[in-house]
């Protein structure tokens, strides 16, 4: 048993709890009181902070002294053409030279105190203020000198002026009294006293430059030789040739600055000029009429061609190099095709420069820089495009032209082969050129093009020129008719037959079929020739296991368009030309059924033969008795194709054309009874119906003889409603009746509601006149008090009646 202390010593023990409870009570409540201090102090919020400047201080400095310092060069202007006229010509010089001197010395102070937009502000009116200079010394001293030869005179000074003021700054020669001294400028090549621009853009003296004299001065540059040349009068030749010089400088300018705006400047006067340049040049080419034309635009294009070139060869970036190179060898095929251009006839224009044009990569061939042979090779196939732009014409119209004997057919064989394709249209000027552009392309690209990748796109791409250059060729000769005919066909054999075609030969060998026979239409005799030629052609082509798709479909269009022409040619009617066309369907469904399984011949086959039997259709239309035949012979073709493996959805169409054969045949026999259409195609569907049931016994009643029991029954109810005669009303109920009964037996809701819904109509259709006789010799009232009779009975027996069609309902759901 556990022991117990004394009860004194058991006190002392709780006394001792109790305070140290009271303790731990003391010091949670301390803890307390903080937390919910903390927890309930209010939380600063934060300062909001200045608002930022919407511009920064340096933008702020640069509108102000943009502003400022065209002001005051407004201000120059207004005083110069306002208050000049008041002062005299000393005060006038005292002006000049005092405030231009001032303006141009002030930038040095700005610029060592470091105000260098201040001192750029301030170098832009005084570049201003020696304009104004330049201006006010014409208007007084000089007034009576050419405006436009003082402006080219100014232009050049002021560029001169303002190159020297923009090196003497920022070389700091200004500043260490220097300035002028230029005997003494070539001393930093020996590593004496800095006199020109570091590469960081600080001048000699460490303190940054000024950056607008320069610019201005080459900008101002470009106005001398241009304004010169105006002013003595030059020509369109001499102003292109000084558009071309000053092109040229600033193209220097360009390659021997580092950078910054001053190479912006010269890249815009260059291309700017030089574009200008070259449009006067294509202009002189273009009228290049004798030698010295001629020798004159070969000089203006091959100036930019070898700045262009030059340009390519400095140029790091390989894509501005090509872009360049490509350009000049443009420019430099122009030039050296200009003089020929001029001696020549207008004929040969295009094939010397296509000459040109693909001798223009051998130059660049030695180039040891690879832009420059890309850039070559863009060229010459810039030429040649536009050599094949130039043979678009001749080639449309010999291709597109034959197209036009549809509309004419057998109207009379032209004279030769060009009145052929023309049909009484224009013929393109130089045409011959056609051909020797096609050929000369096709060869360059049959031998030039070795790369892997481009090797096959570049034959099939020769392989259609020298097609299009072979079947241009009798229209640019003018050769007979008959001769062009065999040429094309010849051409068409080697693309068909030729032991290496593959695609592009066979569609252009299609393609070349269909133009022939369009030529072909032209006469009688060519067209069937033709035609007999092309079909066994395709058909030998047929031989070849990867020509099959494309030969086999083509060689039975073709004999069917052989059928149709010869019938035509023996002025058959046309429901006799369809008889041969079901037999191209015949062929065309037993070769069909010749190819093995899975064949991709199979598909183009089939719908090639039932495009010549839907033609043979069509044409025996006007003959009914022709009709018959003709879809009788296709139901065949097609009940035999029906009978192959994977081909039995055919059997609808055979029989459809069976039925339509035999309803064409009736109506030629003048026989009018319905049940002569109908039962041809009902005891089929009949017996298809039972021979489906047969093999699935849960298939519907409804699917496998509704049919084939609709397809007589409703036409021969409808007949019978309009027969007077007693006859057919009674064999139609006595069917009628032998279905109920026979759905009854076999419990068949089709044949037991169509046998029922039938025998009631008939026999209703037959005591139609006996109730007609009953209701007339009946009193008025009679007829409302029956129907108020069955209305009460119907009323009382309502739940039992209910009762009675359920029960019907049941039954009939418990047929099939």
């Amino acid at each position: 048993m556990t022991p117990f202390p004394p009860p004194a010593e058991e006190l002392r023990l709780i006394d001792a709890e109790l305070g140290a409870l009271d303790a731990r009570r003391a010091q949670l409540l301390t803890r307390r009181a903080w937390l919910v201090a903390a927890l309930y102090r209010p939380v600063p919020l934060p300062a909001p902070a200045p608002p930022r400047p919407e511009t920064p201080a340096p933008r702020v400095q640069n509108v102000l002294l943009l502003l400022g310092g065209v002001l005051l060069t407004l201000a120059a202007v207004a005083f110069t053409l306002v208050s000049w006229g008041e002062l005299s010509i000393a005060r006038r010089a005292a002006v000049l030279g005092v405030t231009t001197l001032a303006v141009l010395a002030a930038p040095v102070a700005l610029r060592r105190r470091g105000l260098r937009a201040t001192a750029e502000s301030v170098a832009g009116i005084g570049l201003a203020l020696t304009a104004l200079d330049a201006y006010a010394l014409h208007a007084t001293a000089l007034s009576g000198t050419d405006a436009t030869g003082y402006a080219a005179v100014a232009t050049a000074v002021l560029a001169l002026t303002w190159t020297g003021y923009g090196a003497a700054v920022n070389t700091g020669a200004l500043t260490t009294g220097r300035f002028g001294a230029g005997a003494r400028a070539g001393r930093d090549a020996a590593g004496q006293e800095g006199t020109a621009p570091r590469a960081d853009g600080r001048s000699g003296d460490g303190v940054p430059g000024l950056r607008l004299p320069l610019p201005a001065a080459l900008a101002v540059a470009q106005l001398p030789l241009l304004l010169g040349a105006v002013a003595v009068g030059a020509g369109p030749y001499t102003v292109a040739l000084v558009l071309l010089l000053t092109s040229a400088a600033d193209t220097v300018v360009a390659f021997r600055c580092a950078g910054g705006v001053v190479r912006v400047v010269a890249l815009v006067g260059a291309y700017g000029a030089g574009a200008w340049a070259v449009l006067a040049a294509l202009w002189f080419w273009a009228v290049a009429g004798d030698l010295s034309t001629a020798a004159r635009a070969a000089t203006l294009l091959a100036l930019p061609a070898g700045l262009s070139l030059a340009a390519a060869r400095r140029l790091s970036d390989n894509r501005y190099a090509t872009a360049h190179a490509l350009v000049g060898g443009l420019f430099l095929v122009g030039a050296l095709g200009t003089v020929p251009h001029a001696l020549l006839p207008s004929g040969w224009t295009v094939p010397v420069h296509l000459a040109l044009g693909i001798a223009l990569p051998a130059l660049a061939r030695t180039s040891p820089r690879a832009a420059l042979r890309h850039g070559a090779l863009g060229a010459s196939a810039g030429v040649q495009g536009l050599a094949l732009l130039c043979a678009v014409p001749t080639v449309g119209l010999t291709l597109l032209g034959p197209v036009s004997w549809a509309a004419r057919v057998w109207s009379g064989a032209p004279a030769d082969a060009r009145a052929a394709v023309t049909v009484g249209g224009l013929w393109p000027p130089h045409a011959w050129t056609a051909p020797v552009v096609l050929v000369s392309v096709a060869a360059v690209l049959a031998l030039a093009v070795r790369a892997p990748v481009w090797r096959p796109r570049a034959l099939t791409g020769a392989l259609c020129l020298a097609w299009a250059a072979l079947w241009a060729l009798p229209a640019v000769l003018a050769l007979p008719h008959p001769a062009s005919l065999a040429l094309q066909f010849a051409v068409t054999a080697a693309l068909l037959l030729s032991s290496r075609t593959r695609l592009p030969g066979l569609v252009l060998a299609l393609a070349g079929s269909v133009l022939l026979v369009c030529s072909a239409l032209a006469g009688r005799t060519e067209t069937l020739s033709v035609l007999a030629a092309l079909t066994l052609l395709w058909a030998g082509a047929c031989r070849a296991p990867g020509r099959r798709v494309c030969a086999a479909p083509a060689a039975l269009v073709l004999a069917a368009a052989l059928a149709v022409a010869s019938g035509a040619a023996a002025h058959w009617p046309p429901a006799r030309t369809a008889l041969p066309l079901t037999a191209v369907a015949a062929v065309a469904a037993l070769l069909a059924a010749r190819c093995p399984a899975a064949s991709r011949v199979t598909v183009p086959v089939e719908a090639a033969g039932a495009a010549a039997g839907v033609l043979a259709i069509g044409l025996a239309v006007p003959d009914q008795a022709t009709l018959s035949l003709v879809l009788g012979l296709c139901g065949v073709t097609v009940a035999g194709s029906a009978a192959r493996a994977g081909r039995h959805l055919l059997g609808l169409p055979a029989t459809v054309l069976f039925v339509l054969a035999a309803w064409v045949r009736l109506a030629v026999w003048g026989v009018a009874a319905p049940e002569a259409y109908t039962l041809p195609v009902s005891l089929p569907a009949l017996l298809v119906g039972a021979v489906r049931r047969g093999r699935d016994p849960r298939l519907s009643s409804w699917t496998a003889y509704g049919p084939g029991l609709g397809v007589t029954l409703l036409p021969s109810l409808g007949a019978a409603w309009a027969d007077p005669h007693p006859t057919r009303p009674l064999l139609l109920g006595a069917a009628a009746l032998l279905l109920t009964l026979l759905g009854a037996r076999h419990r068949l809701r089709a044949p037991l509601l169509l046998g029922g819904a039938v025998l009631v109509l008939v026999s209703l259709h037959e005591l139609a006149p006996y109730l007609v006789q009953l209701a007339g010799g009946l009193p008025r009232w009679v007829p409302p008090a029956l129907a108020g009779l069955l209305l009460l009975a119907v009323g009382a027996t309502y739940e039992s009646r209910i009762r009675d069609v359920r029960r019907v309902r049941e039954v009939l759901g418990r047929m099939s």
